[in-house]
């Protein structure tokens, strides 16, 4: 009984977020909408209305249901509020989202053999990364982060996984930090996101790079980190998993 109301459960939330997928596909489709298009809708629909940043967080605590892009959405967030507020208004909306993927994930109920180890040459590449992930997740989480990672991906999987949310959440708002003032920067530089990158700013260019490039460099020592630690121990504990 309790395995069929699982299933039950898993049914429920994916048909309900295939849903959520399909009309936001189809309504992009019936008007000719690219991910740019749409957000530079957004933009001319809010302009420099008092609740511009409740809409925008709104909007991006749907994101992850419909699969929008991140990378868009922070980028809008800079064109709007420009690179002070940009910021606070993206991190604020990109980590509840994040919690919401986390979440969603979560009510999968998906289970993990604890008794595989790392050293298995005969385990997948997601399983290794799963172990990984669940053995050390604030390290794991923050590298995918540095390493720009499909965002929601590592999101869902996360919740999926069932690790402990404080280190993922804790993970998210360190690593997501670089890459954050980096696409702030750039929409901040900008008139409209669908005209590519006519009339920006070369310094904010510039900065946005540096970010980019200061991200990977961290991502690039973690690593190294990482892989040093694993040749040292063949079989990493796993963390408890919460009910």
């Amino acid at each position: 009984m309790n395995n069929r109301r699982i299933w039950v459960q898993r049914f429920v939330v994916v048909a309900i977020w295939t849903t959520a997928v399909v009309l936001w596909r189809n309504y992009q489709s019936a008007n000719d909408l690219s991910a740019t298009g749409t957000a530079q809708q957004f933009i001319e629909n809010v302009g420099n209305a008092w609740w511009g940043i409740l809409a925008f967080v709104g909007v991006y605590l749907a994101r992850p249901i419909v699969l929008f892009p991140a990378s868009v959405l922070t980028i809008v967030g800079g064109v709007l509020f420009g690179p002070v507020i940009g910021v606070i208004a993206v991190i604020i909306g990109a980590n509840m989202s994040a919690s919401i993927a986390f979440v969603i994930g979560r009510s999968l109920n998906a289970k993990i053999d604890d008794t595989i180890t790392l050293d298995d040459d005969q385990q997948s590449f997601i399983g290794r990364w799963s172990q990984r992930m669940r053995a050390n997740s604030f390290e794991t989480v923050l590298l995918t982060r540095f390493l720009f990672l499909p965002y929601d991906l590592v999101n869902y999987a996360a919740g999926a996984l069932r690790i402990k949310y404080v280190p993922f959440i804790t993970a998210t708002v360190i690593g997501s930090l670089p890459g954050t003032i980096s696409f702030v920067l750039l929409g901040a530089s900008l008139d409209r996101v669908d005209q590519g990158l006519d009339g920006l700013n070369p310094y904010a260019l510039v900065a946005s790079v540096v970010m980019f490039v200061a991200s990977l460099m961290v991502a690039r020592t973690l690593k190294q980190r990482n892989n040093t630690d694993d040749t040292h121990s063949a079989t990493l504990p796993l963390e408890q998993e919460i009910p």
